[in-house]
């Protein structure tokens, strides 16, 4: 703060601040010269140096832009790619149902076809099972009324002599009636 103080009380003491006037004690013909030179010299190495970040700019800009235009063309490539391959899954896809109901289909056909086979099977086997149940028990029915008839016969015509008199009495009645 005391040398903030020191900067007024100087100013105040020697008239205030106040615009030099005289160029050659100002120094000023020497920064202009001093500029001037530096133009003139450096001109050619800052022109060059500018020149060359300038095409270094400018192809890094080129570059930049061929490659996004390179990604752009392969972003629609890959897209073209994933619409073709959606089109190709959705083509499996059917295929791949329409595989399963021929396969369902097949195999439902086959299924009826072996439960066909196998009902007509066991139906042959019950009727043969049935008809030889059927000519066992007229086997039996037969030898049953055989034995009957036998047993009544013997007692009907427990003689000899009898059932021979009655066999020729039909056999005689039948010629008869054959004449």
């Amino acid at each position: 703060m005391e040398n903030f103080d020191q900067i007024f009380t100087l100013l105040a003491e020697h008239e205030g601040i106040g615009l030099n006037t005289d160029i050659l004690e100002t120094g000023l013909l020497n920064i202009i010269a001093l500029v001037g030179i530096l133009v003139y010299t450096g001109r050619d190495f800052l022109g060059s140096l500018l020149e060359e970040r300038k095409s270094t700019i400018v192809k890094g800009v080129q570059d930049a832009e061929d490659r996004l235009n390179e990604a752009k063309k392969r972003l629609n490539e890959a897209e073209k790619q994933l619409s073709q391959a959606n089109i190709v899954i959705s083509d499996i896809k059917n295929e791949t149902i329409s595989t399963k109901k021929m396969l369902l289909q097949s195999d439902s056909f086959a299924a009826k076809k072996d439960l066909k086979i196998r009902f007509d099977r066991a139906l042959a086997t019950f009727r043969s099972k049935e008809r030889q149940i059927f000519v066992e028990i007229k086997e039996q029915i037969i030898a049953l009324v055989l034995n009957k008839t036998v047993v009544r016969a013997k007692e009907a015509f427990g003689p000899k002599e009898r059932a021979t008199a009655l066999i020729n009495d039909t056999i005689n009645k039948l010629e008869g009636d054959l004449l």
